[in-house]
Formats: C-alpha cells, sequence, structure tokens
C-alpha cells in the first residue's frame, strides 16, 4: 500500500507541476522523463513485492502514466526521449556481449545451434501454417491468391520468430542468474539475431518470386541494406570492442562513464554508418570480454551493471508510453492466435532441441521462457517489407 500511496503523490505533484513545462517555463520532455524513472522504480517495486519481475511493473507504469491511459508523459515526450532509449539498448547491448566468453560459446555451441535450429524451424513453419489457414480473417490476405498467401504468410513468419537480447539481458541482470539455463538461453538469443537475418533474407527471396513487387530496385536496395547491416555490424563492432580492450589495459579509470560513453558513441557510429546498433554492440561487448584481461572484464562488467537498473527503467518505462493500446485492440482477434502458436512453438521446440543435445531435462525445459520476448530487429525488419510491399 506504501507504494500504491507514492504513485498517487507522485501522479498528484506531476498534475499540480506539468502546466509549469506545458507554458514554456521548463521543458516539458525532461519533466515527463523524471516523472518517469520515479513512478516506473516504484512501480518496479510494486511487481517485485508480488513476485513479477520488475521490468513488468516498469512496462505498466509507462503504459498507465503514457499518451494511451493519464497521459502524464505526452507522445511529444516520448518521441524527444526517443534517443534516450536508444543509449538503454546500447548499454544492454553492449552488457549482454560481454557476458559471452569464447570459451562458453565453444562449450555451448552444441547446444545453442539444435536447439536454435529446431525452436526456429517449428514456430516458423507453425506460424505460417496459421496464416495460411487463418486467411480469411487476415486483413492483408483476405481474398488474395494462394502465391499471395503464402509468400507473405512466409515473410510474417520469419520476423514472428524474433527474440529480444535486451529484454532477455534485463531479465538476468534483474535475478543475477548465472547457471546453465541463463548461459544457454543467452546464447541462443543473441546467435538469433544472425540466424533470423538470414532467414528473413530467403523468405524476401520466394516471396519476390511468388508475388513480384511493384519495383524489384526498392526490393533490391532494402536486401543489400539489410545484408550490410548484418555485415557492417559485425566490422563496427569488432574495431570498437578492440579501442575499449585498448583503454582498459593502459587507462582503466571511471568505468561507469567511460561505459556510457561507449554506448553512446557505439550507437551514434552505427547510425551515421546505417549499421544495426544492437548487434554492433553485442559484438563490441563480446570482443572486449574476450581480447581484454580477466581482471580488466570484470572490473568492466561491474561498472555496466552498477548502471544497469536505471537504464532498464528507462528502457523499458519508455517502451510502454510508447505503446498505442487502441490500435493493440483492433486486432486481438488477429494477435492472440499468433501469440499463443508462437509461445507453443517456441516451447515445444526449445525442448526438442534441448533433448536433442542431450541436456539435461531441468535445464531444456526451461530455456523457452528467456526466448518469448520480441522486439528491436523484428521492427527493422517490417520496415523492410513496408518498403518493398507498400
Amino acid at each position: 500500500m506504501q507504494r500504491v500511496f507514492v504513485l498517487g503523490l507522485l501522479y498528484l505533484g506531476m498534475l499540480l507541476v506539468q502546466p509549469l513545462g506545458a507554458g514554456g517555463h521548463g521543458s516539458e520532455a525532461l519533466l515527463a522523463f523524471g516523472f518517469l524513472i520515479l513512478a516506473a522504480y516504484t512501480s518496479g517495486e510494486l511487481a517485485d513485492s508480488w513476485r513479477l519481475p520488475r521490468i513488468v511493473g516498469y512496462l505498466i507504469a509507462g503504459v498507465v502514466f503514457g499518451p494511451s491511459a493519464l497521459g502524464i508523459v505526452s507522445t511529444e515526450a516520448t518521441t524527444e526521449l526517443a534517443p534516450v532509449g536508444s543509449l538503454a539498448i546500447a548499454l544492454i547491448a553492449f552488457l549482454a556481449g560481454a557476458e559471452l566468453r569464447w570459451s562458453e560459446v565453444r562449450e555451448r555451441g552444441r547446444a545453442i545451434t539444435r536447439i536454435l535450429t529446431a525452436e526456429l524451424t517449428l514456430t516458423f513453419l507453425a506460424l505460417a501454417g496459421l496464416l495460411v489457414l487463418m486467411r480469411a480473417h487476415v486483413p492483408f490476405l483476405a481474398g488474395e491468391p494462394l502465391a499471395t498467401v503464402v509468400g507473405f504468410g512466409l515473410l510474417f513468419a520469419s520476423i514472428a520468430v524474433v527474440h529480444s537480447p535486451a529484454v532477455t539481458m534485463a531479465l538476468l541482470a534483474e535475478t543475477r542468474a548465472r547457471g546453465p539455463v541463463a548461459r544457454t538461453t543467452l546464447g541462443v538469443v543473441l546467435v538469433s539475431d544472425v540466424v533470423v537475418i538470414v532467414l528473413f533474407s530467403g523468405a524476401l527471396a520466394l516471396a519476390r518470386t511468388l508475388v513480384p513487387p511493384s519495383s524489384a530496385d526498392i526490393a533490391a536496395v532494402s536486401l543489400g541494406g539489410v545484408v550490410w547491416e548484418l555485415g557492417g555490424a559485425l566490422l563496427v563492432g569488432a574495431l570498437l570492442g578492440g579501442a575499449v580492450a585498448l583503454y582498459l589495459r593502459l587507462v582503466r579509470r571511471q568505468l561507469v562513464l567511460f561505459v556510457i560513453l561507449v554506448a553512446f558513441f557505439g550507437a551514434e557510429v552505427a547510425r551515421l554508418a546505417h549499421v544495426e546498433a544492437l548487434l554492433t554492440l553485442l559484438v563490441a561487448g563480446f570482443v572486449t570480454e574476450n581480447v581484454s584481461r580477466q581482471s580488466d572484464g570484470e572490473a568492466l562488467r561491474h561498472a555496466v551493471e552498477r548502471s544497469g537498473a536505471p537504464v532498464f527503467v528507462v528502457f523499458f518505462a519508455l517502451a510502454g508510453a510508447s505503446m498505442v493500446l487502441g490500435d493493440v485492440v483492433k486486432v486481438w482477434p488477429l494477435v492472440i492466435p499468433l501469440v499463443v502458436v508462437r509461445a507453443a512453438g517456441i516451447w515445444g521446440g526449445s525442448r526438442l532441441g534441448a533433448r536433442w543435445a542431450g541436456m539435461p531435462a531441468s535445464t531444456g525445459r526451461h530455456v523457452w521462457m528467456g526466448l518469448i520476448s520480441q522486439a528491436g530487429v523484428a521492427i527493422g525488419l517490417a520496415t523492410v517489407i513496408a518498403e518493398v510491399y507498400p
């Protein structure tokens, strides 16, 4: 009740102060940002007291106080605060990469490969099949020829199988999980980003054959852009990771501030180079961890983890505030079956892959929980489809 009371006081205080920012006496976006951090942190503590992950509380706070509900955080404020969310993603990605050592990847490579193969294959086929069966109820497939239904069904499925390393990393950081389930899950979600790009490229090529777009040039440019986003991210990330490792060896001071600077610089370089920022920072963290001395890597990881809590609050609160509930409600009849089938595919595929890899049953039956979340890369791939098939 104490936390609910604090949320109420924050809300009433914001109602009193907000007109000052809107009237030009201060920055409305910064005011909303400060409120959102406090409200989201309190909601996270409330969720924790109910034995729920804190990030659920952060998301709910963003939704409740965002434009779709109480409107304390306006649409304009979420737009102005978008760079803050990007910085948070960069920090999360760098931390995720820094958690992986090459020796672990080699040790768990067989399990990661087999779980990913079984899980992606089963989920992809289940979602594509569901869209074909439900084509009469899907707005962009109703009344279309079978070739169009199959082509678009494959494209949709190739995006729907994407995971979210950011969410998985946040949960692992919150729970401080370091066991076989946590390490295997992290490996699967990181490798899956690369695999899904290849899967999407193949699905797009097949869809273009079944349903030729109005302009082949647009498709070629978009597909080439996807390939560069992947390859360029590996190159830029490796260079950035090498530079960070050199700093750790020669300087190793003010690491918390330095990590924030690395995340900001890496995200900006990725934007200018038109490469995938998440993958760039993942690779940078991985390279840093594996070419640095063990003591340097541990010091850097601890510095990132110390800044982790406020980063997760910012990222997930802004994600919740950016949701448009009205649009979500309109597509519930289509979304619910897709979510259920996707979850079932991930559950069944990961268990099958774990058994195929000979993992202990106690580990294999829990990995699927870290693969359910989805964000990031999926949005970028959806944008490519929008360009090819307006």
